[in-house]
């Protein structure tokens, strides 16, 4: 089976997904041309994205800012939820300074993240 080699085919090919998704359901039998299509084509998007449109793990200091923008919390809010001083949480936030692991298993329970993310696994 061929595969997308550039940018080029990668937008003629989605603008017949498109169109293919306007005559494909959950109805349409497997077999049709069309969903037959449909499938292989999506197939082969997926493989050029995952190449050229790779989505990379947040780092730890992106998604504790998002956790703090979600919870509503300022540094000083987190220092206490966490226990440590606000100065730490900014070397934490400005990527200056790494969680010991005993904080970082405080940041995973309290603010609901990831073990992965916060151990940078």
């Amino acid at each position: 089976m061929k595969t997308i080699t550039n940018e080029l085919e990668y937008k003629a090919i989605m603008s017949r997904i498109d169109e293919l998704v306007e005559i494909v359901d959950d109805d349409t039998p497997k077999t049709t041309k069309e969903y037959v299509e449909l499938d292989i084509l999506t197939d082969l998007v997926v493989a050029y994205e995952k190449e050229h449109y790779k989505i990379e793990k947040p780092s730890l200091t992106d998604v504790i800012k998002l956790r703090m923008y979600e919870m509503r919390i300022s540094q000083k809010k987190l220092s206490e939820i966490i226990g440590v001083s606000p100065s730490r949480v900014s070397e934490y936030l400005s990527g200056k300074g790494e969680p010991t692991l005993n904080i970082a298993r405080q940041i995973s329970k309290k603010l609901n993240i990831d073990a992965d993310i916060v151990l940078g696994v």
